[in-house]
């Protein structure tokens, strides 16, 4: 095809409808409150700075309150603009002056701009999903706690294995979910850190103080090289990564629960409020919300996992692979993985466990035999190899019909009478007793478990005032960058 020799002003409208306007629509979704943030801290320590008059810096601060939020979220893109950053500056010229107006963006670039609005929003993602696994956890610490005695069967490869406690599987998971806590700690803790003064990639000449928006804007610490405030994405990948990690989890574990809920299962019920019936089928009681869960999940991992495979063999350098088209990804893994999370806790919350049907598959199916041949050990001093050899001949000679009677009258037959007495046997048959001998550290017997679901709510309230200590910061931040308006604005008044 030859071409016309013609060509379009910017923006070209295929330019424009495919990449501008989503892009200036996802900004004013997602960075229009912290770009305003931005603005007050920037031109805040401008003034301090003596790198921009204070009358000059309050009049822009004017302009900043008589912006209406309202209003810019529901602009349309004309193309009279590039962006959301020049769109504001626009409006800014407009209420105070092209020249003022034109200072605040004095010892910046758009580049650390846009990559302090994106630690900003990533920030809040994490602490949301840190708040809504909280939930979660104390939900099942609750449940754990009311459940460690209800017997249940543990599976390996799909098939009853052993028995355990109700008590001792939500364990595990808890645990899983304290980790996925201390790896967002540690994510938080290296995304909080302020690039503003990275300007395009060098910083710049003017004395600008980066501390002070450090504080202003509620950061932690310095991203220090500017070089790598604008060009890393380490902080943005190791956030997807921990977000994997906890939807990974989260998903087998649901996957149990919904098989629990089936009626050959039945070992778990969903309440009236969280199930849904069939259009035809009059007895039906669909888990539903459990596969929410599932797919909100689902929909959140695999958004996360993109991201690497997007910034992958991209530049060490400024580039938009990074940037406006790849951050609402993120954050739309975030919100599934929160509502993923806030829902599972309010269906567990009101769901029943039919703890008796699960103490009766645990003393069946052979489970306890493991202890069967542990018992022979103790008492005889033969050879664990030898007692497995004994148990399992038992096994297979009752052909898959599990009888306990029977199979300490064949094991009494194989050890050719040598005293052990029958009681013995069958109380390692039960599989009570199979779960009160395993006391070790990470046991199911009472003795271990307890302690490690009372040191599991300590564990829970510690997060939870790391939780309110990070919110508490952001707050204070807020605060500080008000009053410090308020200041220069009145000494700018002579009040």
């Amino acid at each position: 095809m030859k071409s016309s020799g013609q060509s379009t002003k910017f923006p070209a409208p295929i330019y424009r409808d495919t990449v501008l306007a989503p892009v200036f629509a996802d900004a004013k979704r997602y960075f229009l409150e912290p770009l305003l943030e931005i603005e007050y801290a920037h031109t805040l320590m401008l003034a301090k700075q003596g790198i921009m008059p204070e009358s000059e810096a309050a009049a822009c601060l004017r302009a900043l309150d008589a912006l209406n939020p309202d209003e810019i979220r529901g602009a349309a893109y004309d193309g009279t603009f590039e962006d959301l950053f020049f769109y504001l500056e626009k409006k800014l010229a407009a209420l105070c002056g092209e020249e003022v107006a034109g200072k605040m963006h004095t010892a910046r670039s758009r580049n650390d701009i846009d990559l302090t609005m994106y630690r900003m929003v990533l920030r809040s993602r994490l602490l949301g999903l840190f708040n809504a696994q909280m939930g979660l956890r104390q939900v099942l610490i609750d449940l754990a706690w009311r459940h460690r005695a209800a017997l249940m069967p543990a599976y390996t490869h799909n098939q009853p294995a052993q028995p355990t406690t109700l008590g001792h599987y939500l364990m595990a998971y808890i645990e899983i979910l304290e980790r996925d806590a201390e790896r967002i700690r540690d994510a938080y803790m290296r995304v909080n850190r302020n690039p503003l003064g990275a300007c395009a990639i060098t910083t710049t000449g003017f004395p600008i103080d980066r501390s002070f928006t450090t504080k202003l804007l509620g950061f932690d610490a310095l991203q220090v090289n500017s070089y790598g405030a604008i060009a890393a994405v380490d902080y943005l990948v190791e956030s997807c990564g921990v977000l994997s990690t906890a939807m990974l989890s989260l998903g087998r574990f649901v996957q149990d629960l919904l098989l629990w809920s089936t009626v050959e299962f039945g070992y778990l019920r969903l309440s009236d409020a969280y199930v849904q019936i069939s259009s035809i089928m009059p007895q039906k009681r669909n888990p539903v919300p459990l596969e929410h869960v599932r797919v909100l999940a689902s929909r959140a991992l695999v958004g996360a996992q993109g991201v690497p495979g997007i910034l992958h063999n991209t530049p060490f350098a400024d580039m938009n692979d990074a940037e406006d088209g790849l951050q609402p990804l993120v954050y739309t893994a975030f919100d599934d993985a929160e509502r993923s999370v806030r829902l599972l806790a309010g269906v567990l919350a009101e769901a029943e466990f039919n703890t008796a049907r699960m103490a009766q598959v645990a003393d069946g199916n052979f489970l306890p035999v493991t202890e069967l041949a542990d018992t022979l050990v103790r008492e005889t001093g033969m050879s664990f190899h030898a007692a497995h050899g004994i148990v399992s001949a038992a096994v297979r000679e009752l052909h898959g019909v599990y009888d306990a009677d029977a199979m300490a009258d064949i094991v009494l037959r194989d050890l050719n009478g040598n005293g052990l007495p029958r009681e013995k046997l069958l109380r390692a048959l039960s599989a009570e007793n199979f779960v009160a001998v395993r006391k070790i550290p990470g046991g199911p017997a009472l003795e271990a478990l307890e302690p490690e679901i009372l040191r599991a709510k300590e564990s829970s309230s510690a997060d939870e005032r790391w939780l309110e200590e990070k919110r508490q910061r952001l707050a204070e931040a807020r605060k500080m960058l008000q009053d410090e308006q308020q200041r220069l604005i009145g000494r700018v008044d002579g009040r």
